[in-house]
């Protein structure tokens, strides 16, 4: 749910990240935060449980324009890998305008991805979103494993709207900006529209 400050004339729009343990959502943030104009992000939160964290950090682009001259701010979350950290996850969709899930590219990894999409779906729908109508991009990460899964696989098995897909190595960060780019068009087209 977008929020909109009238006195700093802008408009607040939250992005998650979400997708199994291990997968990149962490370092996709972290990459985009190191990249991220000084002036123009707010301090990276990390809150770590003993065996995942979650990260959040707001910043304003400066390429991504206005929306009826509002400047637009996006907060970027992740949320745990872990099924055991599922209430956290459901709160950290709340008021959510736009999902990135990052997929891990690795075989082994696939049903992972899968059991992933489907919390996802329930969670978003506890929410009162519909995973089918939400602004969405599906993140191909770890593309430079030696066993990853070839992307018409990946396609097939993940794809399921004809969402924007887009490779990524979060690590060196190709794809990373553009993952983000494809969300935020996806959530500002929302907005004119409303």
């Amino acid at each position: 749910m977008t929020f909109i400050n009238y006195a700093s004339r802008e408009i607040n729009c939250k992005i998650v990240y979400y997708g199994p343990g291990l997968c990149g959502k962490t370092t996709n943030i972290q990459w985009i935060y190191e990249q991220a104009n000084p002036e123009k992000k707010g301090k990276l939160v990390s809150l770590a449980t003993e065996t995942d964290r979650t990260l959040f950090f707001d910043f304003l682009p400066l390429d991504m324009g206005t929306v009826k001259g509002f400047k637009v701010r996006f907060h970027l979350y992740t949320v745990p890998g872990q099924v055991f950290y599922d209430a956290s996850r459901k709160l950290i969709l709340r008021g959510c305008d736009g999902i990135i899930f990052v997929a891990d590219s690795q075989r082994a990894r696939m049903e992972a991805n899968i059991e992933s999409i489907a919390n996802l779906a329930t969670n978003l729908k506890e929410n009162g979103f519909d995973i089918r109508s939400i602004p969405y991009v599906l993140q191909l990460n770890k593309r430079d494993m030696p066993s990853a899964a070839p992307v018409a696989e990946m396609e097939r098995l993940l794809r399921f709207r004809g969402e924007p897909m887009i490779e990524a190595v979060a690590s060196q960060g190709t794809g990373v900006i553009e993952t983000l780019k494809a969300a935020a068009r996806q959530i500002l087209m929302e907005l004119q529209r409303a």
